[in-house]
C-alpha cells in the first residue's frame, strides 16, 4: 500500500476528514435567488460572476452550497455538487480549492441550482430556493454571492414524475427531467457566454453558522464531513433489441454515430450488462423537434404485478418477451451541433430503453454513455481460498455484494438507489459494517449516525430514516441505531463522537422505558415496529400477543441495546447508568426465558402465548446472551434445520450467521450462502431486497453481509476492544483448507493467512503497531503480538 494511501485509511478509521473541514465562523456572503419567481416550486436556475485576478493563485479555497441542490463550474469546469444531503438543522457546505481551474485576467463562477419543489424526493430536505458562496480569504471576497452576481431562470426544465402504469413499487425519487434544447441557454458555464440579458441576483440573507447566535434563516450552516462522490466513465455494452432503427456496431463504443432519418419513430434497448448508479450523457446534432427519451430499469418483466398478482423478474439477463417498466427523462432537440444532455440528478439502471420520434430533419445521436458515480470508497478488505473453482464463486459473491454496497452509498447510505433512496437505520448497520470490512473508511458511517441521531424527535426514538421529510418511524430500528454507535466504538478509534452520541443513546432507551411493563418486557409499541420481511408477518412484523403486546423479538432487540449502551456508559459515560443498563437488561433475559421458551420444542416462540416461531426470535435469543454454550448451540441448530420455522431473509441472515458463529457452530457459514448462490443464477449483479422471483428493488445492501462475514467468521477476524486496539482471531474453516485474508485497521492492516490439516492449523498473522490480541482455534487458544506472528496449533475440541 502506498504510504499516501495509508495515510487517507488511517486518517477514514479515525474519523477523520481526508481534508481539513472548517467551520465558517462567520458568513459575508449572502443566500440569492432568482427575483420574480417562486421560492417554493419547482425551478432550475443559473447563476454566474465574473472576476479577474492578476496572476494564477496557489490556492483559492470556496465554501459553497444550495437549496435543493447545486453544480458549480469554474472557467467552465465542474469543480463541485451537492450539498451532501442533511437537515436544516445541519446543512452542508462543501469546501473546495478550485485554484487549478483558476488562471490570471478574466474568470468565471457558474451554477446551476435548483428545486424540485412538491416532485422532490422524500429524502430531500428544503428551506427554499437558494445558493451560498463565500472565499477562504477575505481578499477574495469579490466571489461571494451577492447582487454582484447574475441569474437567470432556465424554462427549458419541467418535472416528469413517473405515471402509476410505470411504477413497479414504492418510490421516493424526484421527478424525473423534460427538456426542451430551444429553451436551454447553451455555454451558460463557459466565460466568453454573453449573460447581459441576466438581471442581478436577489439577497435572501447572509449565510450563518450553526452556532449563530441569531440565525437569519433556517440553514444552519456546517461543514460536510464526507468528500465529492466519484465520478468515472462508463460505456454501455450491447443493444439487445432494436426497432425502427439501424445501430452500427460502433455507436456504444463511441467510434461511430447513429443516424435517424425524418419522421422516424425508433426505439432501442441498451444493456449495461450490470446495474449502476451514473449519469446517462447523449450528444444529439440537428434532429430540430425530435424527441429522444431514455428510459430506465433495473430489469425487465415477466409480469409487473398490482391487483394481488406479485410481480415476476426472472433471469435479469433475458430479455425476449420481456415488459420495460420504469421512469424516464425527454430530451427534445433544438437543432444544434453537438448538445449534450446529462441530467441534473444521476440515474440508476442496468437497462436503458430509447424511444427517438424525429420531425422534419433528421437527427445524429453521435454518443451515449455514462458516469459512473458513487461515495468514493477504496476497496482494501480481501478474502481468497486455495480452492479454484470455491475461490471463484466466492469471489463472484464478494464482488457482486461491493457492487451493491457502492451503488448504496452515495452521500448517505442508502436502502435502494432506484426506488427510494433512504438511509434507513436497519440497512445502514449492515452497510457500515461492510465499509469497515472492505475500505476502512468510516466517515459515511459517522455522517449516518449523526445523521439518525439528529432526526429524534421529543419521545426519544430515532426516524427510521434520515434524512426525510416524511416522518416514519420504526421503533427497532431506533435500537439498531444504538447497535451502530456501538460498532463504531469498536471498530474506530473515536471516542469523543461515541461519547457525543450518548444523550442519543439515553434518549432512545426512555422511549422504549415507557413501554416496559413492571418486569420489563413491552406492551404494544406505537408505529411500525418492523423487524425482517417474512412472508408470514404482514408488513414484516413479527406476531405478538393477541393484545399486540410482548413480541419477543422486540424484547430481545431492547435487551440487546440494554447492553450495548452499558459498555458505551461505562466506558465513556456514567458508570450508574451503564450498571442501571445492564440490569434492565438481565431483567429482560429473565422475562424472555419465563414467557417465551418453548423447553418442549428447545426454542424460543415469537410471543408468550407460543402460537409461533421464527429463525429471527431464536436468532436474537442467542445475540442478547438470553442462552449461550450448549443450550445455545442445540437452538441454533434446531433455528437452521426446522423448516416450519419463519424463514430469515437475506437481511436478517446477517444476524442469524452471526448467532451460529457466537455459540460454536460458524462451520457452516459457506453452507449457508445459497441465497446468494441463486441469485447469482438469476442474472443478477447486486443483491435483491429479499430471495425471490417477487423482490421489488434488485440493489438493496442490507443482502451484502457475506463481505465482511467471509472476512469476521471463517477468516476469523473481528475488533475485540473499542477503537480496536486489540485483536480476536478465531476462523471457522469450513469445508476450507486453506484462507488468506485482509482488512484495515485503524493503525494500518491486519493480515491472516490459514492452513488446516488433519486437525492441525497452521496460522501466520500480521497485526499493525501497536495493537494485539488473541487467536482462538477450536479451543486453542494463543496470544498475538503485534507484527509477524506464526502459529503451529492442534484442535482440542470439534
Amino acid at each position: 500500500m502506498k504510504t499516501s494511501s495509508l495515510l487517507l485509511l488511517l486518517m477514514a478509521l479515525s474519523g477523520a476528514a481526508q481534508t481539513p473541514k472548517p467551520l465558517v465562523p462567520s458568513w459575508a456572503a449572502q443566500w440569492i435567488d432568482v427575483p420574480g419567481v417562486s421560492p417554493y416550486d419547482y425551478g432550475v436556475y443559473h447563476f454566474r460572476r465574473t472576476f479577474e485576478l492578476e496572476k494564477k493563485p496557489e490556492h483559492f479555497v470556496i465554501y459553497v452550497s444550495g437549496d435543493n441542490r447545486y453544480q458549480l463550474f469554474a472557467n467552465g469546469k465542474r469543480v463541485s455538487w451537492g450539498p451532501a444531503r442533511g437537515d436544516l438543522k445541519h446543512w452542508r457546505y462543501e469546501t473546495v480549492d478550485i485554484a487549478p481551474q483558476l488562471r490570471s485576467g478574466k474568470n468565471v463562477l457558474a451554477a446551476v441550482v435548483w428545486n424540485d419543489g412538491r416532485y422532490r424526493a422524500v429524502a430531500q430536505i428544503t428551506n427554499q430556493t437558494g445558493f451560498v458562496l463565500q472565499a477562504e480569504r477575505p481578499e477574495d471576497a469579490a466571489v461571494n454571492t451577492s447582487r454582484g452576481w447574475k441569474c437567470v431562470q432556465d424554462k427549458a426544465y419541467s418535472p416528469q414524475p413517473i405515471p402509476e402504469d410505470q411504477a413497479t413499487g414504492y418510490h421516493a425519487m424526484a421527478a424525473n427531467e423534460h427538456v426542451d434544447a430551444t429553451l436551454y441557454p447553451w455555454g451558460w458555464e463557459q466565460p466568453d457566454f454573453d449573460d447581459s440579458a441576466w438581471v442581478p441576483a436577489h439577497e435572501l440573507s447572509h449565510g450563518a453558522p450553526r452556532d449563530a447566535q441569531d440565525g437569519p434563516n433556517r440553514w444552519m450552516l456546517v461543514p460536510s464531513a464526507i468528500p465529492l462522490e466519484e465520478q468515472a466513465p462508463e460505456r454501455l455494452k450491447a443493444v439487445r433489441e432494436a426497432t425502427g432503427l439501424q445501430v452500427p456496431a460502433s455507436f456504444l463504443s463511441g467510434q461511430g454515430a447513429l443516424q435517424v432519418p425524418p419522421h422516424t419513430k425508433g426505439v432501442m434497448l441498451l444493456d449495461q450488462s450490470f446495474l449502476t448508479t451514473a449519469y446517462p450523457e447523449l450528444i444529439v446534432s440537428g434532429g430540430k423537434g425530435a424527441a429522444v427519451e431514455l428510459h430506465y430499469a433495473e430489469t425487465l418483466y415477466i409480469q409487473k404485478g398490482g391487483h394481488g398478482q406479485p410481480a415476476i423478474k426472472g433471469n435479469r439477463n433475458e430479455v425476449a418477451g420481456r415488459h420495460f417498466y420504469g421512469p424516464w427523462d425527454t430530451f427534445v432537440a433544438d437543432g444544434g451541433s453537438h448538445r449534450l444532455y446529462r441530467p441534473l440528478y444521476w440515474r440508476t439502471y442496468r437497462y436503458i430503453q430509447l424511444h427517438i420520434e424525429t420531425q422534419n430533419e433528421p437527427l445524429t445521436l453521435e454518443d451515449l454513455r455514462g458516469v459512473f458515480t458513487a461515495y468514493p470508497f477504496n476497496r482494501h478488505g480481501e478474502f481468497e481460498t486455495s480452492d479454484a473453482a470455491e475461490n471463484q464463486e466466492l469471489q463472484r459473491i464478494l464482488s457482486t455484494g461491493w457492487r451493491t454496497a457502492r451503488l448504496c452509498a452515495h452521500e448517505t447510505y442508502m436502502d435502494c438507489p432506484f426506488y427510494e433512496q433512504l438511509q434507513y437505520a436497519g440497512d445502514t448497520r449492515i452497510q457500515a459494517m461492510v465499509s469497515l470490512y472492505m475500505t476502512g473508511d468510516a466517515r459515511l458511517m459517522k455522517n449516518a449516525i449523526a445523521l439518525l441521531n439528529s432526526s429524534r424527535t421529543a419521545e426519544g426514538a430515532t426516524y427510521s430514516r434520515a434524512p426525510s421529510y416524511l416522518q416514519q418511524y420504526i421503533p427497532p430500528f431506533s435500537l439498531w441505531w444504538i447497535g451502530m454507535v456501538h460498532d463504531y466504538w469498536m471498530y474506530v478509534d473515536d471516542p469523543q463522537f461515541v461519547k457525543e452520541m450518548l444523550p442519543g443513546v439515553r434518549a432512545v432507551l426512555e422511549f422504549y422505558g415507557r413501554y416496559q411493563k413492571p418486569h420489563g418486557s413491552l406492551e404494544h409499541m406505537p408505529w411500525w415496529n418492523f423487524v425482517d420481511w417474512v412472508k408470514q408477518w404482514p408488513g414484516g412484523v413479527p406476531p405478538a400477543n393477541a393484545d399486540g403486546s410482548s413480541s419477543t423479538a422486540l424484547d430481545l432487540q431492547l435487551t440487546m441495546a440494554y447492553r450495548w449502551a452499558a459498555d458505551l456508559e461505562r466506558a465513556l459515560g456514567k458508570r450508574a447508568l451503564g450498571d442501571e443498563d445492564a440490569s434492565s437488561a438481565d431483567q429482560l433475559k429473565q422475562a424472555v426465558l419465563a414467557a417465551d421458551w418453548d423447553a418442549g420444542r428447545g426454542l424460543f416462540a415469537d410471543q408468550p402465548e407460543h402460537r409461533t416461531y421464527s429463525q429471527q426470535v431464536n436468532t436474537l435469543a442467542v445475540l442478547a446472551g438470553v442462552v449461550s454454550g450448549e443450550q445455545g448451540r442445540g437452538v441454533m441448530e434446531k433455528t437452521i434445520s426446522d423448516q416450519t420455522l419463519a424463514q430469515s431473509s437475506i437481511y436478517f441472515r446477517a444476524y442469524t450467521n452471526g448467532a451460529l458463529r457466537k455459540v460454536g457452530l460458524g462451520d457452516k457459514y459457506l453452507d449457508m450462502l445459497s441465497p446468494w448462490h441463486d441469485m447469482l443464477q438469476q442474472g443478477l449483479t447486486t443483491w435483491a431486497e429479499w430471495d425471490g422471483p417477487d423482490a421489488r428493488s434488485d440493489c438493496h445492501a442490507w443482502g451484502a453481509s457475506p463481505n465482511y462475514e467471509l472476512i469476521r467468521t471463517v477468516a476469523g477476524i473481528e475488533s475485540m476492544t473499542a477503537g480496536f486496539r486489540s485483536v480476536r482471531v478465531a476462523p471457522n474453516l469450513g469445508k476450507l483448507h486453506e484462507v488468506n485474508a485482509r482488512m484495515p485497521h485503524p493503525a494500518g492492516e491486519i493480515r491472516v493467512s490459514l492452513k488446516e490439516q488433519n486437525g492441525k492449523l497452521s496460522a501466520d498473522v500480521d497485526l499493525p503497531n501497536g495493537a494485539t490480541g488473541e487467536f482462538d482455534w477450536k479451543g486453542a487458544k494463543r496470544g498475538l503480538r503485534e507484527g509477524k506472528n506464526h502459529l503451529e496449533l492442534t484442535a482440542t475440541k470439534p
